[in-house]
């Protein structure tokens, strides 16, 4: 039998919630070419000597408040996540569970992956669509460092699975007993990406005037709009929810060239028509992280209470919820 490893890669996480350790990760997260995909010399200035140290003490103090006494949720679930999974292999596959940025680090299990001869891997990013920033991102860091490797091991790569019938059963199952048809309206809210990556994939047609919104089109397999918006229509099929009783929106931006609609402005404009419980359910992500937890579950639920909302729910991701776990697992075995 093959020696087989199977690595679910996730963004990643400071060490600790401590400015020297936040300020390492940003380094290494926002450098990334594909995160800012800007030339070289105005990546280095931007990050560096803008971004870090403007948003490095605010961002120390969001993770504190994410910490739990066990340490970082997203590397917690990470872990419970690749030891579930292990539980379902046979005795020659070994589950990695690995970070982008941070420990446990993909080079650290490239490196082992190499010393001890495995023989096939299968690459599992934790992100149901793809886009250049995060799927691309893996694929193209684990080339790198593999380029100069003697033997090249079998290798197969899940580039998305937001279609996935595993993948859609357990988010529908995730969100049915928040009993979505006792709210105003569901907001599906995914991490939001610049206009001028999305239109890498557009190049006849802007991602603005794109029919994704309502339909797939021909190329939107490719395009992560097109993907999150049918993402949002399959899990629809799936719930008690009516025509008209949900938007999609985008969050984290950076600037206002971002996807539109913006998941805060979203919020503020449902509950200034009369929406006053609201359901959130944030799909392109598999694990609670702070863009969940804090930015959606606290931050914007603070912002919608101001402004006269009643109750603002945050669906939890699937992090490792068994029915998560054997949807990984079908995932991967079928080729």
């Amino acid at each position: 039998m093959k020696k087989k490893a199977v690595l679910l890669v996730n963004v990643g996480t400071p060490d600790a919630p401590v400015v020297k350790d936040v300020r390492r990760y940003l380094t290494q997260f926002l450098n990334d070419a594909r995160v800012i995909d800007i030339p070289w010399l105005f990546r280095k200035l931007l990050v560096n000597l803008i971004i870090i140290p403007f948003r490095v003490k605010k961002s120390t103090a969001l993770y504190r408040r994410l910490w739990t006494p066990e340490g970082s949720p997203l590397l917690i679930n990470l872990e419970n996540l690749a030891a579930k999974l292990q539980q379902l292999q046979d005795d020659d596959t070994e589950v990695l569970g690995v970070m982008s940025y941070g420990k446990p680090s993909l080079s650290g299990a490239l490196k082992r992956i190499e010393e001890e001869n495995f023989q096939e891997i299968i690459v599992f990013p934790l992100y149901p669509q793809y886009a250049s920033s995060t799927t691309g991102s893996v694929f193209e860091n684990m080339m790198s460092r593999m380029k100069k490797w003697e033997v090249f091991p079998d290798i197969r790569f899940i580039g998305q699975y937001y279609d996935h019938p595993a993948f859609l059963d357990a988010y529908a199952r995730r969100i049915r007993p928040y009993r979505p048809e006792k709210y105003d309206h569901i907001v599906f809210s995914y991490h939001g990406l610049p206009l001028r990556q999305i239109n890498k994939v557009h190049p006849e047609i802007s991602a603005d005037e794109c029919s994704c919104e309502k339909e797939m089109p021909s190329h939107g397999h490719l395009c992560y709009k097109a993907t999150c918006y049918e993402t949002t229509r399959l899990l629809v099929d799936k719930l008690p929810v009516e025509e008209g009783g949900y938007s999609v929106s985008f969050q984290s931006r950076l600037s206002k060239n971002w996807l539109k609609p913006f998941t805060d402005e979203k919020l503020l404009q449902l509950v200034r028509e009369g929406n006053k419980r609201i359901l959130i359910v944030a799909p392109a992500f598999v694990a609670d992280c702070l863009e969940t937890t804090i930015e959606l579950g606290v931050e914007y639920k603070e912002m919608f209470l101001k402004e006269g909302g009643e109750e603002l729910t945050l669906v939890e991701s699937l992090n490792d919820d068994d029915l998560w776990v054997k949807g990984v697992h079908s995932i991967i075995s079928k080729p």
